[in-house]
């Protein structure tokens, strides 16, 4: 995959242009993606305020940043559990980066426990300490071993089973809003990526997203 970002490789197809331009994007990341798939209501699926600052979706990294790099990812995916590591320590080592982490299960029932029980966490302000946990272990995940990381993270178990029942609705019109913006994107897999506002349907090198964050930049201040 070409993971260069190069606005001279921005698509001339039209129904692709109206879906980046909703977000201000000028070029698109990772080479030639396939055209996005619109269709009626997109225009309010990828709002900028919605792909980058859904206010229902906790902030890691720096949450004055100047850069917002929003993940797609499930938690049964190993690439995502690949990256993980590589894109804290980016975030760590830039100290200007905001990041958002977009719940996308599209791996089966088990993924979308996860999913949930993770967001219920963010009631008890632990949503990053549940990400955390259930993106960092090498197994597939099962339902009885997601409630074992989140108590081993500390993490009030019953209380985030409480907080599901009690927020189910709010926990899966996230989901459901995070998976429109990814079909919405054309995105074929997880992870994926939005960097500032370009596209990135794939996983980069700690190389390459020091220079997705930078492009990033430049692109705001050529605004």
């Amino acid at each position: 995959m070409n993971t260069s970002i190069d606005p001279a490789r921005l698509a001339q197809l039209p129904t692709r242009r109206q879906a980046l331009s909703l977000l201000g994007v000028g070029a698109v990341g990772a080479g030639m993606a396939p055209r996005l798939a619109l269709g009626q209501g997109d225009e309010k699926v990828l709002t900028e305020a919605l792909v980058l600052r859904d206010a229902d979706i906790p902030v890691a990294g720096n949450p004055d940043g100047d850069v917002t790099i929003v993940e797609y990812f499930d938690y049964n995916c190993p690439y995502c559990r690949k990256i993980a590591p590589e894109l804290r320590q980016v975030v760590q080592d830039d100290g200007k980066v905001r990041l958002v982490l977009k719940d996308w299960p599209i791996l089966g029932e088990v993924s979308v426990i996860a999913s949930r029980m993770a967001l219920a966490c963010k009631y008890q302000d632990k949503f990053i300490q549940a990400h955390e946990a259930l993106i960092g272990v090498n197994s597939k995940l099962t339902e009885p071993r997601i409630r074992e990381l989140l108590a081993g993270a500390g993490i009030d178990v019953d209380r985030a089973t409480r907080d599901l029942a009690t927020n189910a609705k709010a926990i899966d019109a996230i989901i459901a809003r995070n998976n429109d913006q990814a079909v919405a994107f054309d995105f074929k897999g997880t992870p994926s990526f939005i960097v500032g506002k370009f596209r990135v349907p794939g996983g980069l090198t700690m190389a390459q997203f020091d220079q997705a964050i930078a492009d990033a930049r430049k692109a705001a201040a050529n605004k």
